[in-house]
C-alpha cells in the first residue's frame, strides 16, 4: 500500500471539542482542555503516525489545532483569529468539528462561512454524539440539516471524549490525503517546544483553580528552562491585568500559587519523564490583552527566535 501524508486543520467554535479531538487522535495530551471557552490561544500541531497494515493505507497526518472561532474584541482575540486564518492557508483538508447536541446558531454559521471561504475540502465531524444516547433519529436529523448547508466530503459522527469514531476518521482522512513523504520522525508527536508546553500546563492549572475573569486575564511566559541530567529547572511568570487579580492568584499566604504550582509541576514531570523544580511568579501587566506588542511576544515562535538570537550574541 502507498504512503499518504498531509496537513489537516481542525476548526470549530469555542468548546466544540477541538483540543480533545487532537489529543485523542495523537494519543497524548498536547493541548490543554477546559470547559471555559477560548482555552486554546495558539496553533498546536500534533503528528499522527499510522503504521503499515495489511490492506490498509499507512501514512502521517499533521493535525493543526486552532483557537475557537469567535468575533475578536481585543488584540489577543485578533491574534487568535490570525492564528486560525494562517492555519487554514496551505492545509490539505479541513476538519470542521461541531457540538451535535447544540442547536445551529449564528456562531456556527460564522464558522461555516469561514470554512467555506478557505476553499479547502471539508469533513464535518458531529461531536458529542454520546449525548444522544439511543435517540438515533435526532442524530439523523442533525446530519440531514447539515447536508443542506454545505456539500461536505464526509460527515462523521464522533465522540472525541470517549474516542468513538476515531478509527473511521483516521481511515477516511488517510484515504483522502495524497501520496506524500514522511514529514516527521516516527517518535515525534508535536513540533511544540517543551518550554511552551510547560507554560500551557501552568495556564491549564490556572484555568482549573480560578474562576470569573481570572482565567481570561492571565497568561504565562517561561523565563528559564534548564534541562539537567536528573532535574529540569523552570521559572515562569504569570501575568495578570490588575492587583486584585494578582492577590487571587497568589492567595492567602501564597496558598493558591502553591496549589497551581504543585499541580503544574506534577504534569510537567509526567511530560518530561524526570524531576522538575518549578518557580512561579505573578506580575501585573495592565490591559495586556489590548497590547499588540505584548500579545505578539506570547507567540512561542517569536520567543524561540529571541532565545536563539540571544544565545548567538
Amino acid at each position: 500500500m502507498s504512503f499518504h501524508s498531509g496537513f489537516v486543520c481542525i476548526l470549530g467554535r469555542p468548546n466544540a471539542g477541538k483540543s480533545t479531538l487532537l489529543n485523542a487522535l495523537v494519543g497524548e495530551k498536547l493541548a490543554i482542555i477546559s470547559p471555559k471557552p477560548q482555552t486554546t490561544r495558539n496553533r498546536i500541531q500534533g503528528i499522527v503516525h499510522v503504521p503499515r497494515r495489511k490492506g490498509k493505507t499507512s501514512g502521517q497526518i499533521i493535525l493543526i489545532d486552532t483557537p475557537g472561532v469567535h468575533k475578536p474584541d481585543s488584540s489577543l482575540g485578533r491574534k487568535m483569529m490570525t492564528e486560525v486564518r494562517e492555519a487554514l492557508d496551505g492545509c490539505d483538508l479541513l476538519l470542521l468539528i461541531v457540538d451535535a447536541a447544540q442547536r445551529f446558531g449564528p456562531t456556527d454559521q460564522f464558522v461555516l462561512d469561514l470554512a467555506k471561504k478557505s476553499d479547502t475540502p471539508i469533513f464535518l465531524l458531529l461531536n458529542k454524539i454520546d449525548k444522544f444516547g439511543r435517540a438515533k433519529e435526532k442524530l439523523l436529523a442533525v446530519i440531514d440539516d447539515y447536508r443542506k448547508r454545505h456539500d461536505f466530503r464526509e460527515i462523521i459522527p464522533i465522540s472525541a471524549l470517549r474516542r468513538d469514531g476515531m478509527d473511521l476518521l483516521l481511515e477516511k482522512v488517510l484515504e483522502f490525503l495524497p501520496e506524500g513523504p514522511q514529514y516527521f520522525p516516527e517518535d515525534q508527536v508535536t513540533d511544540q517546544p517543551a518550554r511552551f508546553m510547560a507554560a500551557e500546563i501552568i495556564r491549564e492549572q490556572i484555568l482549573a483553580a480560578t474562576k470569573e475573569e481570572i482565567p481570561y486575564a492571565t497568561t504565562v511566559i517561561v523565563e528559564q528552562f534548564e534541562e539537567g541530567a536528573n532535574v529540569t529547572r523552570i521559572a515562569a511568570t504569570i501575568y495578570c491585568e490588575r492587583e486584585g487579580q494578582k492577590g487571587i492568584l497568589v492567595g492567602k499566604g501564597g496558598q493558591m500559587l502553591k496549589t497551581i504550582g504543585t499541580a503544574a509541576r506534577m504534569r510537567i514531570q509526567q511530560m518530561l519523564g524526570q524531576k522538575v523544580f518549578l518557580e512561579l511568579f505573578v506580575k501585573v501587566q495592565p490591559a495586556w490583552r489590548e497590547s499588540r506588542e505584548f500579545v505578539d511576544g506570547l507567540d512561542w515562535r517569536r520567543q524561540l527566535d529571541q532565545l536563539v538570537g540571544s544565545r548567538g550574541e
